[in-house]
């Protein structure tokens, strides 16, 4: 991946020709639209002249049949007709505004919109203005970068490291834009992976989407996954992102690799689904952490109270301060009936937020009792660009293979066992995640790509062996769920129980509640359901004789505390440890004196 940092290099030295003309956080505005235009005219070169050639042949045809006959010439979904590229347009210094205009016009109408979405042609303007003059100049650095040796990939790696650096200059979120490539991988590993058989026969045609897709990537590598297992598939790909920028490379890039870029939607997914009435075999994605979505907050609602669980959000709204779990219900209302499924990133948050009977509660208890969560993957931290905390990969699917019904498998691969083993010298690597050479923003770790005793290959082993061991819990979905009861006492006065009907009146300074899970563990670790008497019975009336549960009040509530699952207590030192480590460290202080007085 050597080549696609040299190249990211060299564009993001082109930069330095807009200093005092712009300022920094607006230099994404040139050159972002600018590395689009160059890779398309790279691409393009091999077949240029013979498209100009085949002009005059065509020239009583419909625009519309001339497109169709010019992409062929072309061999992509896009073409260009201009008479200019980026040799000639450097070769005329005095037009080049003019002339890069007719250039962009040039190009065939899908690949013209998405220039339009950058809305270069203001900057054509500020570029060329007396004042600057920067334009031949600028035109004249990309001409000099060969792009044309680049894969779709790099070209993703390219655009994520301009992203990144321009998102750093302007002290904007860089991780809205782009996920690690290493984390897509997994992703695509684990969601690909019940299916390899069936990815592997002859003519298979399956769809994949993201609603939040960023430049792509999690959609090109799904392709890529696919193409390597079977060159034959076909894997049709839709998105939708709210960004334009972002919206317009991934476009570029559909149109490139031959996708049909009219998949990919501009907005915002949750207040218009561009592809609505759409459902997809797989889906993947990593929206943004912490999503707020108070603007569009009345378009939920309305969809909420008017469609309930014919609509997209029925199950639940969570707080206004983070839409993730909306992200996750957008989602499942597009899995197939024949079966989907769903990859996506969350941050801690919707694991656990939310009491029994709020909205992220109960959006939980709506997809475990569905028996639609299949597994959660704890991921190491520092892994992306704009955080250092921890994440989460949630599978889930309507078409649960027969072993892992009714069950919900959790992965722990943050590492943290193997990092305790690196430090005592019992490990000579880390199976989970390796440091970085150097830190890309809050990203200082990685996750290894090869092999399946470390990183990626072997957490997707652990997914896929489905067995518990140190790194993997299986647990039941009733497991996670669990009853809020309200625990009362009563009210006395002179020491007597005063009454209402009968009936002891509740003392509302000793009102209590607790958390009884739908299920126990007893001494050895196996699991039995537990009712709500019972626990009662053993827990709180010994202590609370008097006490009594007040059934109108209770809540269902499920979460999922990840952490504590994983849990290892850790005996206290001995009293003649500590001492000992006490006494060797005065001896040693003592020594440390007598050097320094002698």
């Amino acid at each position: 991946m050597k080549n696609f940092r040299e190249k990211a290099d060299l564009i993001w030295k082109i930069a330095d020709l807009l200093r005092g003309d712009y300022k920094q956080s607006d230099y994404g505005k040139v050159i972002l639209p600018l590395t689009v235009l160059r890779r398309l005219d790279c691409v393009l070169a091999p077949t240029k002249q013979k498209v100009l050639d085949y002009l005059p042949k065509i020239a009583s045809l419909k625009e519309n049949a001339k497109d169709i006959a010019l992409n062929k010439i072309a061999g992509f979904n896009f073409h260009n007709k201009s008479l200019f590229d980026f040799e000639k347009l450097v070769a005329d210094p005095n037009n080049v505004a003019v002339n890069l205009r007719n250039y962009i016009n040039g190009f065939s109408a899908g690949a013209r919109e998405i220039i339009e979405y950058f809305n270069f042609d203001d900057q054509i303007d500020r570029m060329d203005n007396p004042q600057a003059d920067i334009l031949f100049r600028v035109v004249e650095e990309f001409k000099k970068i060969d792009l044309s040796d680049m894969t779709s990939m790099e070209m993703g790696y390219v655009f994520e490291e301009l992203i990144r650096k321009f998102s750093e200059q302007s002290n904007e979120t860089a991780g809205e834009h782009f996920t690690p490539r290493e984390v897509i991988r997994l992703m695509v590993n684990v969601l690909f992976n019940e299916d390899r058989e069936m990815l592997t026969k002859e003519g298979i045609v399956k769809t994949l989407y993201d609603p939040a897709c960023g430049t792509g990537g999690m959609l090109s590598i799904g392709e890529e996954y696919v193409k390597e297992l079977n060159p034959k598939a076909e894997l049709k790909v839709f998105g939708q992102e709210i960004n334009p920028e972002s919206y317009a490379i991934c476009k570029s890039d559909m149109l490139i690799k031959g996708q049909n870029p009219g998949n990919i939607k501009f907005g915002n997914t949750f207040t218009v689904d561009g592809l609505e009435d759409e459902t997809f075999d797989y889906m993947l994605s990593n929206p943004p952490f912490g999503v707020d979505w108070k603007k569009a907050e009345k378009t939920i609602k309305t969809e909420a109270d008017k469609k309930g669980m014919s609509g997209r959000f029925g199950a639940g709204l969570p707080r206004i301060n983070d839409g993730s779990l909306l992200f996750l219900q957008h989602m499942i209302s597009k899995m197939k009936s024949a079966g989907s499924r769903i990859g996506i990133v969350f941050n801690g948050s919707p694991l656990f937020t939310g009491a029994a009977e709020s909205g992220e509660s109960n959006i939980r208890k709506w997809i475990i009792e569905n028996d639609w969560l299949e597994a959660i993957i704890a991921l190491p931290d520092q892994l992306f660009y704009n955080t250092g905390i921890s994440t989460y990969i949630w599978v889930v699917t309507n078409h649960k293979s027969q072993e892992r019904k009714g069950k919900i498998q959790l992965i722990n691969a943050t590492g943290v066992k193997d990092e305790e083993l690196l430090k005592e010298g019992k490990l000579d690597f880390n199976r989970f995640w390796q440091k970085m050479d150097r830190s890309l923003g809050n990203k200082r770790k990685k996750i290894a790509e090869n092999g399946n005793t470390k990183g990626i290959g072997f957490i997707t082993k652990l997914y896929g062996d489905f067995e518990e061991n140190e790194f993997v819990k299986i647990y039941p979905n009733e497991f996670f769920g669990y009853s809020r009861v309200t625990v009362e006492q009563p009210l006395k006065e002179n020491g007597k129980i005063v009454k209402t009907k009968g009936k002891p009146k509740p003392d509302t300074s000793l009102r209590d509640y607790e958390n009884i899970p739908f299920m126990k563990k007893d001494a050895n670790g196996n699991l039995s359901p537990q009712t709500i008497e019972e626990y009662f019975e053993a827990e709180v009336q010994p202590h609370l004789p008097e006490a009594w549960i007040d059934e109108s009040k209770t809540k269902i509530g499920y979460e999922i505390n990840f952490t504590k699952y994983f849990y290892e207590f850790k005996p206290l030192r001995s009293l003649s440890k500590i001492k000992e480590d006490i006494l060797a460290l005065e001896e040693k202080t003592l020594e440390t004196e007598k050097t320094v007085l002698e």
